[in-house]
């Protein structure tokens, strides 16, 4: 599995659930009924967005990694 992207989770009290959102890869979001399990199928729906991407010959951004301050 691919999990060196960047992942943000937060609490959504309009879905009641955490969301975890994948901000390099357009619209790869899963959610979850704990921060645990909303980072679990993060993980697993970054590997989906990578294959469909894939075979749709999509260009697949590389990790931005953590930025780097002078």
């Amino acid at each position: 599995m691919n999990t060196k992207y960047e992942i943000i989770i937060f609490w959504s009290a309009e879905d009641n659930a955490f969301v975890a959102e994948v901000p390099e890869l357009p619209g790869c979001m899963a959610d979850g009924n704990s921060y645990q399990e909303a980072l679990s199928n993060a993980e697993q729906i970054i590997q989906e967005w990578i294959d469909t991407a894939a075979q749709l010959g999509r260009s697949i951004p590389e990790p931005r990694g953590r930025p780097t301050y002078a």
